[in-house]
């Protein structure tokens, strides 16, 4: 074993040390050099750098609510020589400017903003004296708060969904179909409800279940930020009722008869709610005052009303023959 390590170093050691990698290696040697003299002279250059700075909200009271919570983090840029910018990107994490809710929050309107100048103050104590803040990006912070101020909200569904050939859209279930709203109270009142965030659910079949988060309201918190939505698709089918014609409009001791009296409508109806479709649910009429208007041996008819969940109701004839009798 011994003489084996011992063949493979002197390969090694022939192969380094013969004259052509020798001055590989010497070049190797001074093209690291001069990388390391070209890195030092651009490091001793002026740049301008964007970092980032972590911010806090402290001394927040515990009886406040922020209903739109300050950014996190503010972009700064920071003009320097290269080796104290390589500091600030790659050594320690630059501490947190810390902005004390009580200096900005305003009671009166629920409303707190940092201006420039102060972010600008606040973001140089984190940076070395001969290092120069020139730019700080969002120019203000702001954040919107209240004392507790809350109202219960429904959810609606915001967005493009549309069932498969087919089928319809027969319930949309939310969990929970109810959310907590914290915000003014000019605000408060002028919400009736929350909308999902857009979604786009096309050319589905079966029951569809998602996680879909709520739409955002500048100076609004809402609790919880996402809901559970369930879609529910039924089959269309086409069906049909044989439905009464009634006369409307009708004078004191006059009696309209059609031929026929009742009349088929053709319509379409989820699988699952057809049994709860009746005949009586259809209201199909003619109007004696348009037959006295304009005489004909035949009378118009109209489908005036159809139940819930019915589609594409619609009339098989739209005329039949009349009669008035005097009672």
């Amino acid at each position: 074993m011994e003489n084996r390590l011992t063949k493979i170093y002197r390969v090694v050691r022939n192969f380094l040390f013969s004259s052509v990698n020798k001055e590989f290696l010497i070049f190797l040697f001074f093209l690291f050099l001069s990388g390391t003299f070209w890195l030092v002279m651009t490091l001793n250059e002026t740049f301008e750098q964007e970092i980032s700075v972590p911010v806090r909200l402290v001394n927040v009271p515990k009886n406040v609510v922020l209903t739109t919570e300050m950014e996190d983090t503010v972009r700064v840029t920071v003009r320097d020589k290269g080796f104290a910018l390589a500091t600030y990107i790659y050594g320690d994490r630059i501490a947190p400017v810390s902005i004390n809710y009580t200096t900005y929050a305003n009671r009166q309107t629920g409303y707190g903003v940092v201006p420039t100048a102060d972010l600008l103050k606040m973001a140089s104590q984190r940076f070395t004296g001969a290092s120069k803040v020139i730019q700080v990006k969002p120019d203000k912070l702001d954040f919107y708060f209240n004392y507790g101020v809350s109202k219960q909200l429904p959810v609606r569904m915001s967005g493009n969904v549309v069932p498969g050939r087919s089928y319809y859209l027969a319930r949309t279930r939310f969990w929970p179909d109810v959310v907590t709203v914290y915000a003014s109270k000019r605000t408060l009142d002028s919400l009736r409800y929350v909308k999902t965030v857009p979604i786009n659910i096309v050319n589905f079949g079966d029951t569809v279940i998602r996680t879909v988060a709520l739409e955002k309201i500048k100076g609004v918190k809402i609790v919880p930020k996402d809901v559970r939505i369930g879609l529910y698709p039924d089959i269309l089918t086409e069906e049909s009722m044989d439905v009464t014609v009634k006369a409307i409009n009708m004078p004191e001791g006059k009696v309209l008869r059609t031929f026929p009296s009742r009349v088929k409508v053709n319509f379409s109806v989820g699988a699952s709610m057809f049994r709860n479709v009746s005949a009586e649910q259809f209201t199909v009429v003619v109007d004696y005052n348009e037959i006295m208007e304009h005489p004909s041996d035949k009378c118009n008819l109209y489908l005036k009303s159809s139940p819930h969940g019915v589609r594409n109701a619609h009339l098989q004839i739209n005329q039949v023959d009349y009669l008035i009798e005097q009672q």
